[in-house]
């Protein structure tokens, strides 16, 4: 992936503002990663990670996080273009959560986009961006985890990384660090409280 901004003028608020626009029933994986163009790493990664906290059904997150689990390793490995198999990109969504997504996240958007851009370029080179990768790589893997309020915090921590990449933004990016290193403390305190109520509750039945 080049260093350079993308080539596509158009803002990526301006993208999200037609999808929410839009009046058809359902929309395809592969319909939303060509309306992107060049910018379609950084602008799906936002798309699905900001999917992740909203109060969706049971079993959403995994639909959602799925892409994600595709999409960021291939930022890790330097991919030029998004790859999603073809099955994944005929998958259909339903367009009233796109158009729910793309309505909540194109306000913030453009108030992001008059606010930032390209700076602290070092840390979008060669290993910079991949180091991005990686990072979005795991959080993903959280994400399509059953966890309970276990997506808030990973899922901004994308949503920071993917900005960061659209806008070229190296602060963008600290905060996605910053949020990763929140997010990760969380867990491990969460994992550590109910593997403590485990081993009590076994003493419990043990002793009884």
């Amino acid at each position: 992936m080049s260093d350079e901004p993308p080539d596509d003028p158009v803002p990526l608020s301006k993208l999200l503002y037609a999808l929410a626009r839009g009046d058809a029933d359902e929309i395809s994986v592969g319909a939303l990663v060509d309306g992107f163009g060049p910018r379609a790493f950084g602008a799906l990664l936002f798309v699905f990670a900001f999917a992740c906290t909203l109060p969706l059904p049971p079993g959403a997150s995994t639909v959602f996080g799925a892409p994600l689990v595709l999409l960021a390793p291939q930022v890790a490995l330097g991919a030029p273009a998004p790859w999603l198999p073809k099955r994944l990109r005929q998958r259909n969504i339903p367009a009233r959560d796109i158009r729910k997504i793309a309505g909540k996240l194109a306000p913030a958007t453009a108030r992001i986009e008059k606010i930032s851009g390209p700076r602290l370029g070092f840390l979008f080179g060669p290993v910079g961006e991949r180091a991005i990768g990686v990072v979005c790589t795991a959080l993903a893997l959280v994400l399509i985890l059953p966890i309970p309020l276990g997506n808030i915090l990973p899922a901004a921590a994308v949503c920071a990384f993917a900005l960061a990449l659209v806008q070229r933004d190296g602060v963008l990016a600290l905060i996605g660090y910053l949020v990763t290193i929140a997010s990760t403390a969380v867990l491990v305190l969460a994992a550590h409280i109910v593997v403590s109520m485990v081993r009590h509750l076994l003493e419990i039945l043990g002793a009884a």
